[in-house]
Protein backbone atom coordinates (compact mmCIF):
# COMPACT_ATOMS: atom_id res chain seq x y z
CA UNK A 1 0.00 0.00 0.00
CA UNK A 2 2.81 2.37 0.44
CA UNK A 3 4.01 1.38 -3.11
CA UNK A 4 0.51 3.09 -4.16
CA UNK A 5 0.93 6.05 -1.77
CA UNK A 6 4.70 6.31 -3.20
CA UNK A 7 3.71 7.13 -6.52
CA UNK A 8 1.72 9.89 -5.96
CA UNK A 9 3.15 12.87 -5.13
CA UNK A 10 2.53 13.79 -1.16
CA UNK A 11 3.34 17.26 0.70
CA UNK A 12 6.15 17.38 2.52
CA UNK A 13 4.38 17.70 6.10
CA UNK A 14 2.78 14.03 5.45
CA UNK A 15 6.08 12.55 5.31
CA UNK A 16 7.67 13.93 8.23
CA UNK A 17 9.09 11.15 10.03
CA UNK A 18 7.28 9.40 12.74
CA UNK A 19 4.52 11.16 11.19
CA UNK A 20 4.00 9.56 7.77
CA UNK A 21 0.22 9.80 6.14
CA UNK A 22 -0.06 6.12 5.29
CA UNK A 23 0.03 4.98 9.23
CA UNK A 24 -3.25 7.38 9.81
CA UNK A 25 -4.81 5.87 6.71
CA UNK A 26 -4.46 2.31 8.06
CA UNK A 27 -5.50 3.23 11.36
CA UNK A 28 -8.66 5.01 9.61
CA UNK A 29 -9.11 1.40 7.39
CA UNK A 30 -8.57 -0.91 10.19
CA UNK A 31 -11.74 1.33 12.45
CA UNK A 32 -14.03 1.71 9.74
CA UNK A 33 -13.38 -2.07 8.85
CA UNK A 34 -14.09 -2.69 12.60
CA UNK A 35 -17.21 -0.77 13.09
CA UNK A 36 -18.33 -2.63 10.01
CA UNK A 37 -17.79 -5.70 11.29
CA UNK A 38 -18.80 -5.07 14.89
CA UNK A 39 -21.70 -2.01 14.34
CA UNK A 40 -24.32 -4.93 15.21
CA UNK A 41 -22.63 -5.71 18.56
CA UNK A 42 -21.94 -2.27 19.19
CA UNK A 43 -25.70 -0.94 18.77
CA UNK A 44 -26.86 -4.16 20.37
CA UNK A 45 -24.01 -3.27 23.47
CA UNK A 46 -25.65 -0.10 23.00
CA UNK A 47 -29.08 -0.33 23.20
CA UNK A 48 -28.44 -2.55 26.04
CA UNK A 49 -26.65 -0.08 27.73
CA UNK A 50 -29.28 2.65 27.10
CA UNK A 51 -31.59 0.57 28.65
CA UNK A 52 -30.14 -0.51 31.64
CA UNK A 53 -29.71 3.28 32.21
CA UNK A 54 -32.81 3.91 31.78
CA UNK A 55 -33.99 1.05 33.97
CA UNK A 56 -31.70 2.61 36.84
CA UNK A 57 -32.75 6.05 36.51
CA UNK A 58 -36.65 4.52 36.80
CA UNK A 59 -35.48 2.66 39.93
CA UNK A 60 -33.65 5.90 41.31
CA UNK A 61 -37.08 7.85 40.39
CA UNK A 62 -38.75 5.32 42.13
CA UNK A 63 -36.44 5.12 45.63
CA UNK A 64 -36.56 8.68 45.78
CA UNK A 65 -40.48 8.77 45.76
CA UNK A 66 -40.07 6.24 48.42
CA UNK A 67 -38.16 8.73 50.35
CA UNK A 68 -39.83 11.82 50.18
CA UNK A 69 -43.16 9.85 51.56
CA UNK A 70 -40.20 8.49 54.25
CA UNK A 71 -39.51 12.20 54.72
CA UNK A 72 -42.98 13.60 54.75
CA UNK A 73 -44.05 10.84 57.22
CA UNK A 74 -41.37 11.72 59.41
CA UNK A 75 -42.26 15.40 59.29
CA UNK A 76 -45.79 14.05 60.32
CA UNK A 77 -44.72 12.19 63.28
CA UNK A 78 -42.55 14.64 64.21
CA UNK A 79 -45.05 17.60 63.83
CA UNK A 80 -47.37 15.24 66.32
CA UNK A 81 -44.59 14.35 68.36
CA UNK A 82 -44.70 17.84 70.62
CA UNK A 83 -48.67 16.94 71.08
CA UNK A 84 -47.87 13.03 71.79
CA UNK A 85 -44.97 14.56 74.10
CA UNK A 86 -47.64 16.45 76.31
CA UNK A 87 -50.18 13.89 76.04
CA UNK A 88 -48.00 11.53 77.69
CA UNK A 89 -46.66 14.15 80.16
CA UNK A 90 -50.51 14.98 81.26
CA UNK A 91 -51.46 11.10 81.56
CA UNK A 92 -48.76 10.55 83.59
CA UNK A 93 -49.65 13.49 85.83
CA UNK A 94 -53.35 11.90 86.35
CA UNK A 95 -52.03 8.40 87.05
CA UNK A 96 -49.60 10.13 89.49
CA UNK A 97 -52.12 12.10 90.82
CA UNK A 98 -54.87 9.03 90.85
CA UNK A 99 -52.20 6.99 92.55
CA UNK A 100 -51.59 9.95 95.57
CA UNK A 101 -55.66 9.88 95.81
CA UNK A 102 -55.27 6.01 96.00
CA UNK A 103 -52.46 5.98 98.43
CA UNK A 104 -54.13 8.49 100.15
CA UNK A 105 -57.47 6.33 100.76
CA UNK A 106 -55.59 3.07 101.25
CA UNK A 107 -53.60 5.14 104.70
CA UNK A 108 -56.54 6.67 105.65
CA UNK A 109 -58.09 3.25 105.61
CA UNK A 110 -55.02 1.54 107.03
CA UNK A 111 -55.18 4.67 110.31
CA UNK A 112 -59.04 3.69 110.67
CA UNK A 113 -58.27 0.17 110.99
CA UNK A 114 -55.47 0.42 113.21
CA UNK A 115 -57.54 3.44 115.44
CA UNK A 116 -60.47 0.51 115.56
CA UNK A 117 -57.95 -2.32 116.39
CA UNK A 118 -55.98 -0.14 119.08
CA UNK A 119 -59.75 0.47 120.79
CA UNK A 120 -60.51 -3.01 120.81
CA UNK A 121 -57.24 -3.86 122.21
CA UNK A 122 -57.59 -0.98 125.24
CA UNK A 123 -60.94 -2.43 126.03
CA UNK A 124 -59.55 -5.71 125.94
CA UNK A 125 -56.81 -4.72 128.23
CA UNK A 126 -59.45 -2.23 130.62
CA UNK A 127 -61.36 -5.14 130.82
CA UNK A 128 -58.66 -8.06 132.01
CA UNK A 129 -57.27 -5.23 134.55
CA UNK A 130 -60.60 -4.23 135.97
CA UNK A 131 -60.98 -8.10 136.35
CA UNK A 132 -57.60 -8.72 137.65
CA UNK A 133 -58.19 -5.96 140.06
CA UNK A 134 -61.24 -7.01 141.38
CA UNK A 135 -59.80 -10.19 142.31
CA UNK A 136 -57.15 -8.84 143.93
CA UNK A 137 -59.80 -6.81 145.53
CA UNK A 138 -61.78 -9.65 146.61
CA UNK A 139 -58.25 -11.41 147.78
CA UNK A 140 -57.32 -8.38 149.36
CA UNK A 141 -61.39 -8.12 151.15
CA UNK A 142 -60.85 -12.01 152.11
CA UNK A 143 -57.64 -11.74 153.80
CA UNK A 144 -58.71 -8.63 155.34
CA UNK A 145 -61.94 -9.79 156.65
CA UNK A 146 -59.94 -13.34 158.11
CA UNK A 147 -57.51 -10.84 159.98
CA UNK A 148 -60.56 -9.04 160.99
CA UNK A 149 -62.70 -12.15 162.39
CA UNK A 150 -59.75 -13.96 163.31
CA UNK A 151 -58.53 -10.83 166.08
CA UNK A 152 -62.76 -10.48 166.83
CA UNK A 153 -63.29 -14.17 167.10
CA UNK A 154 -62.95 -16.21 170.90
CA UNK A 155 -63.16 -19.79 170.87
CA UNK A 156 -66.96 -19.74 171.93
CA UNK A 157 -67.48 -18.31 168.64
CA UNK A 158 -65.63 -20.81 166.92
CA UNK A 159 -67.59 -23.31 168.76
CA UNK A 160 -70.73 -21.74 167.56
CA UNK A 161 -69.79 -21.19 163.77
CA UNK A 162 -68.79 -25.13 163.53
CA UNK A 163 -71.91 -26.11 165.26
CA UNK A 164 -73.66 -24.47 162.61
CA UNK A 165 -71.61 -25.35 159.75
CA UNK A 166 -72.19 -29.39 160.86
CA UNK A 167 -76.10 -28.60 161.29
CA UNK A 168 -75.93 -27.25 157.61
CA UNK A 169 -74.33 -30.11 156.40
CA UNK A 170 -76.87 -32.53 158.40
CA UNK A 171 -79.79 -30.55 157.05
CA UNK A 172 -78.27 -30.75 152.88
CA UNK A 173 -77.56 -34.47 153.28
CA UNK A 174 -80.65 -35.68 154.39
Amino acid sequence: MYYILAAVELPAWMNYPGLEFWKFFNLFVFVAVMIYILRRKISEALAARRDAIKQELVDAQERRERALAQVAEADTLLGRLDADIQSVHQQAQEEAQSERERLAAATKRELEKLDHQASREMETADKIARKQLRQFFAKRSIDVARKTVSSQMNPEDDVLLISESIGELRRTRV
